[in-house]
């Protein structure tokens, strides 16, 4: 049940919130005041219905820029066997051999984004597998998908596939996902091209004037170093497209020397990361009946030092690369958190989750000030000690001035997917 609830009328203002809001010196802080809405927007003046916010705490909307929506909910059906990479690999590549038909994409897709509504997400980024023929189902049905949901979250999609399949075949994907108005992603580990394979992902996205967005290093083994490559190729070529890159998990475990002249090159060629660190925690370092020894993320600090935009997102749903989860940005901040020792850094990690994701994907700015519309989370929670002890599930989501209903939908929905 909802902590408050709002006024059904056009105009109304809450007040007794607390506002958090990044300083010009990049500290983050807390400011008590008030929130006037009138036709959907937030304004400058009180209004005359008012309703008591508690001293809980106000966000703006989140973004998740790092989801797969399109493999999302498969469980049930398609459990892992034993909970590594390459069991979610070959998991995956044989449910969507088996199952991914137009229909059965669109139902588990839209489940997805009803959880992601309901928890307070107004953008979203997803990556598609995008592997022939499987790009000519689920990017029609994404834009299907988007279409249907252009009033509620922003969608953008890429494309991933592994980087030894960018050869001559990959430019038809390449120019469905420029039709859809998609990112161009793959997923780089070692092999023996990959500085060339880079070159070439790059100038076919050039050539389409697209974005791109890797699945990068996402492993332990700290001979897996593709991230200098990237930035190196970026660099060299002087793409001028954003360029970001998710997980980065194998930099944590290389020589402190090589980590800092790797991050040294991804600062100078302005490119994003996006940690994932759920899906990092649960696949990394997952030995049979053994205890893992690091938290598989990657060097979030460092790299925030170096002045390297740094977003948190969701990665998996509930299917073989990642067991959990539901959207649900407030578990994100909360896990990210605590797994990566969030709460006693002088950085502002707060628009790490919101702002910074949009600002590189390109999403809506939003923000707490008259003009802007009134899209925003009421929380419970005072503070950070208290918003981060609890789910939070009794929060009030906000969307265009309207209280929306935040019933999640039931599992038994997907069942008739299940039945295989």
């Amino acid at each position: 049940m909802d902590y408050i609830n709002l006024p059904s009328t056009n105009s109304w203002t809450v007040e007794n919130v607390v506002i958090p809001e990044i300083l010009s010196d990049l500290k983050l802080h807390f400011r008590r005041s008030s929130i006037s809405v009138g036709d959907g927007k937030i304004i400058a003046n009180k209004c005359e219905n008012t309703v008591d916010g508690q001293g809980g705490l106000v966000f703006p909307l989140f973004v998740d820029m790092h989801t797969h929506i399109d493999k999302g909910h498969i469980w049930p059906r398609s459990p892992n066997p034993d909970g590594t990479f390459e069991g979610a690999l070959n998991t995956v590549f044989n449910d969507r051999t088996e199952n991914w038909k137009a229909e059965d994409v669109h139902q588990r897709m839209n489940f997805a984004l009803r959880c992601a509504y309901a928890h307070g997400t107004r953008a979203m980024r997803t990556h598609l597998d995008s592997a022939s023929p499987q790009h000519r189902i689920s990017w029609p049905v994404f834009c299907e998908t988007r279409e249907e949901w252009k009033n509620k979250i922003e969608l953008q999609a890429v494309t991933i596939l592994g980087i030894d399949m960018v050869d001559q075949s990959f430019l038809e994907i390449a120019d469905t996902a420029k039709f859809s108005n998609g990112v161009l992603g793959c997923v780089t580990y070692p092999c023996p091209d990959l500085s060339d394979r880079i070159r070439t992902f790059l100038r076919i996205a050039r050539d389409r004037q697209m974005a791109v967005d890797f699945h990068t290093d996402e492993t332990k083994d700290a001979s897996s170093n593709s991230l200098k490559e990237i930035a190196l190729a970026v660099i060299e070529t002087d793409f001028e497209y954003p360029v970001t890159v998710g997980h980065c998990c194998s930099l944590a475990q290389q020589d402190e020397s090589e980590a800092e002249k790797t991050l040294d090159l991804v600062a100078e060629a302005g490119m994003n990361v996006v940690s994932l660190p759920m899906c990092n925690m649960y696949l990394q370092d997952r030995g049979t009946e053994a205890t893992p020894r690091w938290r598989g993320v990657t060097l979030v600090h460092e790299m925030a030092r170096k002045g390297i935009n740094v977003s948190f997102a969701s990665d998996n749903t509930r299917d073989p690369f990642y067991a959990y989860g539901d959207l649900d940005m407030v578990e994100v901040m909360r896990q990210a958190t605590r797994i990566c020792h969030l709460d006693h850094s002088t950085f502002p990690w707060f628009g790490s989750f919101n702002e910074t994701p949009a600002r590189v994907c390109g999403f809506q700015d939003m923000k707490l000030e008259p003009g802007y519309p009134a899209d925003f989370v009421l929380f419970k929670g005072r503070n950070m000690n208290e918003f981060f002890s609890r789910p939070q599930m009794d929060r009030v989501v906000v969307r265009k001035g309207r209280q929306i209903d935040r019933k999640l939908p039931d599992y038994s929905e997907l069942d008739h997917l299940m039945e295989v």
